[in-house]
Order: C-alpha cells, then sequence, then structure tokens
C-alpha cells in the first residue's frame, strides 16, 4: 500500500496569504500617507499677476490675414 504524504505548505496557505497582504497593504499604506503628508505641508502655489498691454492695431490691408511659414 502506498502512503500518503501531506505537505505543511497546504496548512500554512492561509497563514501565508494574510501575511503577503499584511506586507502589501502595508506599502500602499506607507504610499498613501506619504501622498497625504506631502500635499498638505506644500505651499500654496503662487499666481503671477497678468498685465495686459493695450491690444495693437494690425497695420496690414484688410482681408490679408497673418501666417507662420515654417522651412
Amino acid at each position: 500500500m502506498k502512503t500518503k504524504s501531506v505537505t505543511s505548505i497546504g496548512a500554512l496557505h492561509p497563514i501565508l496569504f494574510f501575511a503577503v497582504m499584511y506586507i502589501v497593504v502595508l506599502f500602499f499604506s506607507i504610499f498613501i500617507c506619504s501622498a497625504l503628508f506631502y500635499s498638505c505641508k506644500s505651499s500654496p502655489g503662487k499666481v503671477a499677476k497678468k498685465s495686459s498691454a493695450p491690444a495693437q492695431k494690425s497695420t496690414l490691408p484688410a482681408g490679408v490675414s497673418t501666417a507662420v511659414v515654417l522651412r
């Protein structure tokens, strides 16, 4: 009669699954928390004031449009 050998890896499957899931969740939580920390810590961006110059009148004759020629 042949004896059946039982491997212990099958019994450890739930423990290994939760250990791997714990490591994955720990990695993502560190990434998410550091991203939130740096986003809260950052200073607000400076908005540049836009100074508008008066529009210049075109010196081209009526009906002629400007075009850029690339060579």
